[in-house]
């Protein structure tokens, strides 16, 4: 996952410290500057009393920096890029990140913020190896994915049990396989788990989640076809409660935020049992598609997490960067096989390393 992405702003990162390399614009070569101080120390003294005319002075850049200081900085190292430098490497890594599925407020975000963090930089912090440009990568990247602060580890310790937590989306995601591996990754870590199949639209899918209990030798609760989802996941509570359970782990049926009965099976469900948590699943290669989702399902019916499944299939990595800005809720997990351990936590910092290395 995200190979084309790093590509993009390993790029982006060449580019600068390339316009690092060259000289300042206007700036004059360093044995000018040194001739032009010689020149200066043969020549009579200015008087004090006379007033610097540097109004109309055609060696004076728009900021206030004669020509000859900014010839002095660069043969000094202390040269600064300018805005003007960096402005056709951003617009690239824009249109970079568009064609890599970041969704566009995001990449403008990121935009700006390297923007920020660029312009002023002394050139030679960058030509001498400094790694000014990777960190301002790496910040603005974590600003974008590091939202929500709910570490999914320790949120299920420190509550009360049993914890409640639904899963959501749409058909075909892989919604019912990551509740199994979610099952695995609690049970592997000393919690006792209960399946519900809240799916009770969809033909076939008790046996779905029961072919999964079983291999995973854990309990499942549910009911026939076409009975209430709100009825099952409330028996799966009702369980937990008298067999001292952790943890229940319901399924839904797959819908769009637009499907108007299936949207009120969800809002019975929060309130007949009230899920202590709320997770979207969707695709990661799905990119664009996943982030709106994601942003369409929170504003119907709030979510407090997403998971993207299929990660291991996916180079842009446009999904993981944009939803969590997008929604305001943490990525908790990426599913990056077809096993039940390829399950894996959504480290924002590992995931910027990993992009910047």
């Amino acid at each position: 996952m995200f190979d084309s992405l790093k590509e993009k702003l390993g790029k982006f990162k060449d580019d600068v410290e390339e316009e690092a390399d060259e000289p300042e614009p206007d700036a004059e070569p360093e044995d000018a500057a040194v001739e032009s101080d010689g020149d200066a120390a043969d020549a009579p003294a200015a008087d004090a009393s006379e007033e610097p005319d540097d109004a109309g002075d055609p060696e004076v850049n728009p900021k206030g920096d004669s020509l000859t200081e900014r010839a002095k900085l660069f043969a000094s190292g202390q040269a600064k890029i300018t805005e003007a430098e960096l402005e056709e490497p951003l617009e690239q890594l824009e249109f970079a990140l568009l064609e890599g599925d970041v969704e566009m407020s995001v990449a403008r975000d990121i935009v700006e913020q390297l923007r920020e963090e660029l312009v002023g930089t002394a050139r030679a912090q960058v030509k001498t190896g400094e790694i000014v440009v990777e960190e301002a990568i790496g910040n603005a990247m974590l600003d974008v994915i590091d939202v929500g602060g709910m570490d999914f580890d320790e949120e299920i310790a420190a509550h009360e049990k049993p914890i409640t937590i639904i899963f959501t989306g749409v058909n075909g995601v892989g919604k019912t396989t990551t509740i199994a591996k979610l099952g695995k990754y609690l049970d592997d870590r000393g919690y006792d788990v209960v399946l519900a199949n809240g799916d009770t639209y969809r033909a076939g899918a008790n046996e779905q989640l029961q072919e999964h209990a079983d291999t995973l030798d854990l309990k499942l609760i549910s009911h026939e076809q076409g009975g209430d989802p709100a009825a099952v996941i409330y028996d799966a509570v009702e369980y937990a409660e008298a067999n001292e359970v952790d943890v229940v782990l319901g399924d839904t049926a797959g819908r769009l935020h637009t499907a108007d009965d299936l949207m009120a099976q969800l809002e019975k469900i929060d309130r007949v049992v009230g899920p202590d948590m709320t997770i979207f699943a969707d695709e990661a290669v799905a990119g664009q598609d996943a982030t709106h989702r994601a942003k369409q399902f929170n504003d119907a019916a709030e979510i407090d997490g997403v998971v993207l499944t299929k990660a291991d299939a996916d180079s842009q990595g446009g999904a993981a960067i944009s939803i969590a800005e997008v929604t305001g809720k943490p990525i908790l997990f990426l599913g990056t096989g077809q096993g039940y351990d390829d399950l894996e936590t959504f480290d924002p910092e590992v995931i910027v390393e990993r992009l910047t290395e």
